[in-house]
């Protein structure tokens, strides 16, 4: 085992500087310096802006034996209630996954995609926010320290199958609220910032700001407010900086989503599924000279020759 004076430094070093924490979560959390709060039971083991384990809540007698059975690899510690045996097992991250406006948003993705099959695999508690913890330090519980180093993504991600993130509501939970909210804001970014940029960027921002809550308004469970800030204000700068890709990435959006509904749709008539098809791809150049695309443009994205785009909007005029 490893030397449980060393995990303790580990634990308290990553800490938050004021972190929640409580000594009874029925009376509520409060925050404290973390010389205070690793003296309470339960404790916030990740910053705001970074997290550095992955915890996870397994409501079961067994809790202790849940990674050993679904062959993970060890946690770097368990910490036990010794009344009903449900545990929370915790893995530290080598390198912690940045949350905030700077973060890199595929790294936030495959980090959700880690925890999202780690919790599936442990039968965790899918609506534990992951906020607070019982505190492996505190003898409050039955601790177990492994001999293990932090992790790297890479290492966890072999021991699982990752799949796409849950999108209903009632599903997602931890990083994956992230990734959830992160996507919901974007795209409506995308088509909303033309018609915001006489504005300014500070309205801008706090338009994007209130899209970010709405979003998380529709969690079981929100995240804090501090995160939806730094979604807010991460796509507010990079839609701001880069309206005329965002607008693209829009339009390239929606006839994704028109070839995708093509192919759901029933294609066996032959001469009338085509002709339907091209009917579509003519609205669909319409629409985009309307909001200002050029020919060339709606020619590359719709995939057909510029002619054929001069001919299909031949009398189409744009009021002003």
């Amino acid at each position: 085992m490893i030397n449980k004076h060393q995990f303790k430094a580990d634990f308290y070093e990553k800490l938050p500087h004021k972190p929640y924490c409580s000594d009874d979560l029925g009376r509520g959390v409060v925050i404290r310096p973390k010389k205070t709060a690793i003296l309470m039971p339960y404790i916030q083991h990740n910053s705001p802006c970074f997290i550095s384990s992955l915890v996870f809540d397994v409501d079961r007698s067994d809790a202790f034996f849940a990674c050993f059975d679904a062959n993970l690899p060890q946690p770097n510690w368990i910490a036990k209630n010794r009344a009903n045996g449900h545990a929370h097992v915790g893995y530290m991250l080598a390198a912690p996954v940045c949350t905030t406006h700077r973060a890199k948003q595929n790294i936030i993705e495959y980090a959700a995609k880690i925890e999202q099959a780690y919790s599936l695999a442990l039968g965790a508690d899918r609506g534990y926010t992951g906020l607070i913890s019982k505190n492996p330090c505190h003898n409050a519980w039955e601790t177990h320290i492994f001999d293990v180093q932090p992790y790297d993504l890479g290492y966890l991600a072999d021991f699982v199958e990752l799949t796409e993130l849950k999108t209903d509501l009632k599903d997602v939970s931890g990083l994956g609220r992230n990734c959830m909210m992160f996507d919901t804001v974007r795209f409506w970014a995308y088509k909303a910032i033309r018609a915001h940029l006489a504005v300014g960027f500070e309205k801008w921002h706090l338009e994007v700001l209130e899209q970010a809550k709405n979003a998380n308004g529709a969690f079981l469970e929100p995240l804090p407010y501090s995160e939806v800030k730094a979604t807010a204000k991460s796509v507010a700068r990079w839609v701001w900086r880069n309206h005329a890709e965002a607008h693209a990435k829009f339009i390239e959006r929606q006839i994704s989503k028109g070839r995708l509904g093509g192919l759901k749709s029933d294609s066996s008539h032959g001469g009338k599924a085509r002709s339907q098809q091209y009917s579509d791809m003519r609205q669909e150049a319409v629409k985009l000279h309307i909001q200002g695309v050029n020919n060339t443009q709606i020619a590359e994205l719709l995939k057909v020759n510029r002619r054929t785009i001069i001919r299909w909007l031949q009398g189409v005029t744009v009021q002003a």
